[in-house]
């Protein structure tokens, strides 16, 4: 193996998960919707949503995006921007829910994840976080919005779980009170935040683990060895 650096190399064991410990504390979850209408069904199905994973013993904040500008339009000193950051940062998994517009996710959907960076100085806030995605749409039921947010989550390194809900015709699935009404619909919501719960569980306290890098060892310790080997200080 002439192209590997041998003391970076890793090879993956099973032990290399067992020394690790278990947090004790409710999983936290940040939800995020994409839309601002007075009744907007994608913050409808977000607030169900938070009811099941309350309901499981999650924590739970749902971050309302009236007030953040588009990304680049302020500083990123700006409060909502701010909170949305800290927020992102306290998650230990994310809720995405957008409405399908023009066949795409909402641009305030997008502007939301947009405000998130990759890395705040030495912290990623999305990295090793568990993700599940979900859409709601006017017409039949479409994926397009999912498929988009499931990039984007592999784009901030996020472990984005399989099952996904996408509910057609939403304005026939939410009562008068804002509820979800039962359903197969109501039924996939459920699997998806169960599933989303099981997998920040299960990989919480071990993502640092699991998107530790050969590469960015490599880089590190290049670093490092420039850094100490300074000709003059």
């Amino acid at each position: 193996m002439p192209n590997i650096q041998a003391d970076l190399f890793h090879t993956p064991l099973i032990s290399d998960f067992t020394g690790i410990a278990r947090s004790s504390h409710a999983p936290r979850f940040l939800l995020l919707y994409g839309s601002l209408r007075e009744k907007s069904y994608s913050r409808l199905l977000t607030e169900e949503a938070a009811r099941l994973l309350n309901a499981m013993g999650g924590e739970v904040k749902i971050f309302d995006p009236r007030d953040l500008p588009l990304p680049d339009g302020e500083p990123d000193s700006h409060p909502k921007v701010q909170e949305l950051r800290a927020l992102a940062q306290w998650a230990e998994g994310m809720v995405w829910c957008s409405p399908e517009r023009h066949g795409a996710m909402t641009g305030i959907m997008k502007a939301q994840i947009d405000w998130i960076p990759l890395s705040i100085g030495a912290v990623r806030p999305t990295q090793g976080k568990t993700l599940a995605v979900m859409e709601v749409s006017g017409g039949s039921q479409s994926f397009n919005a999912l498929n988009q947010m499931r990039i984007l989550g592999r784009w901030m390194r996020m472990i984005t779980i399989p099952n996904q809900s996408s509910v057609a015709k939403a304005f026939m699935e939410f009562d008068d009170a804002g509820r979800m009404k039962p359903s197969a619909y109501y039924d996939r919501v459920v699997d998806v935040m169960e599933e989303l719960f099981k997998f920040t569980l299960l990989t919480r306290d071990v993502s640092d683990f699991l998107v530790d890098r050969y590469s960015e060892r490599k880089e590190s310790a290049e670093e490092l060895s420039k850094r100490v080997n300074q000709a003059t200080i």
